[in-house]
């Protein structure tokens, strides 16, 4: 199978990034934004899968302050997903010089591609996979979010994230957990966004998912104004794309083909 490695440079930053599947592959590029402790190795041989599943080029990057990119001043700003959508996932496209983009986010990835598809007018973007997305802070979550805080500073939660991170492994929990933490972020709410999505939208959320609960997916059937699909995917908790993989892949591969983005 085609790979390629590297780094873009977006606002100063360096980014790695892998892209999986031949450059002339048909259809759209498939633009995978990681979680909140993710990054590009973290995806593992999820990129290869759904390549194979969709015929798609797939691109998955680190964001600043994740694996192998450039470290991220702390704290991180409570605004860091909408930083993201709005300052630097336009690079990230630009640099792609794609003309047809599905982004597919997970947890904080998920976040901040509905962000960018909300509130930025991108016509290369046709549409949005949204796993296990994050519109306003719950309860539920915040206590998972304080039970990982508590196996990272004394379990082997910090030795797991080093393997992928490397040097940034304190800069990407920390940036985080002290955020999500924060007594501020408990108002953090996106749900307005949605309101404003104008593409074709896939969400679905595990039965089981810790950090969130079902009230995150039916927030989107009730604001998103164009075409929507959502599910609750049983037996699966925060992260479908290794808890559910043939499910996930099915379900982003049919809806890529039925929507033709």
């Amino acid at each position: 199978m085609a790979k390629r490695s590297g780094a873009m440079v977006i606002d100063g930053q360096r980014l790695e990034y892998s892209l999986t599947g031949p450059g002339g592959s048909a259809g759209p590029l498939l633009v995978l934004i990681h979680e909140g402790l993710g990054c590009a190795s973290l995806w593992r041989d999820f990129p290869d899968l759904l390549q194979e599943a969709t015929g798609c080029q797939v691109l998955a990057y680190s964001r600043q302050g994740y694996g192998g990119s450039s470290a991220v001043a702390l704290p991180r700003p409570l605004s860091y997903m909408h930083h993201e959508a709005v300052n630097v996932l336009p690079g990230v496209l630009d640099f792609l010089d794609r003309e047809r983009v599905v982004l597919i986010g997970h947890s904080d990835g998920a976040s901040i591609a509905a962000i960018h598809a909300g509130l930025v007018r991108d016509d290369r973007v046709g549409s949005i996979v949204l796993m296990a997305p994050h519109f306003f802070a719950e309860e539920c979550g915040l206590r998972s979010i304080a039970a990982a805080k508590q196996l990272f500073e004394a379990g082997d939660l910090r030795h797991r994230l080093q393997r992928h991170h490397g040097g940034n492994v304190d800069c990407a929990f920390r940036g985080w957990s002290e955020a999500w933490l924060d007594t501020g972020f408990r108002d953090w709410d996106i749900t307005g966004v949605l309101k404003t999505i104008r593409v074709p939208v896939l969400a679905f959320q595990g039965g089981g998912d810790e950090y969130g609960s079902g009230r995150q997916i039916c927030v989107v059937e009730q604001n998103c104004g164009g075409f929507v699909e959502t599910m609750i995917v049983p037996d699966c908790g925060h992260a479908p794309q290794r808890d559910q993989p043939a499910k996930t892949l099915k379900l982003i591969s049919d809806f890529v083909r039925r929507v033709g983005s």
